[in-house]
């Protein structure tokens, strides 16, 4: 018999972790750590929306995009004091290169600091 439970506390029988093993699992994870994961999630799904994958237009949605893209530099920006410049650069560089991609990829490009993420970053220029 499992030990995990459902969300309605009832035993879960597909062995799948129950929230108190969740809970224990993330609790031994750094912060610094979570919000890299987070960040590199984001980042993932805004190179797919812009059609940087090997599926190319496939699963190409600007409008996704510019939301995942713009998620991401607040991340960055809120997070700026708590992770080291060890974690910061490559994601810094990351966000950059897919403003650019957005920007490039625009049909009708924004004004210089209006494109997405450039809130919290400035005007990105290539």
């Amino acid at each position: 018999m499992s030990d995990t439970t459902s969300p309605t506390g009832a035993p879960d029988s597909s062995g799948a972790p129950g929230f108190d093993d969740m809970a224990r699992d993330i609790a031994e994870v750094p912060a610094v750590e979570v919000i890299v994961t987070v960040a590199v999630n984001l980042m993932s799904a805004a190179a797919v929306k812009l059609g940087l994958t090997e599926e190319g237009d496939e699963h190409k949605d600007l409008d996704e995009a510019r939301k995942l893209v713009h998620a991401l530099a607040g991340l960055l920006d809120a997070s700026a004091t708590e992770i080291s410049s060890f974690h910061a650069a490559p994601l810094r560089d990351g966000l950059k290169s897919l403003q650019l991609a957005f920007r490039e990829a625009s049909l009708v490009p924004d004004e210089p600091g209006q494109g997405p993420g450039e809130k919290y970053t400035g005007p990105v220029f290539g």
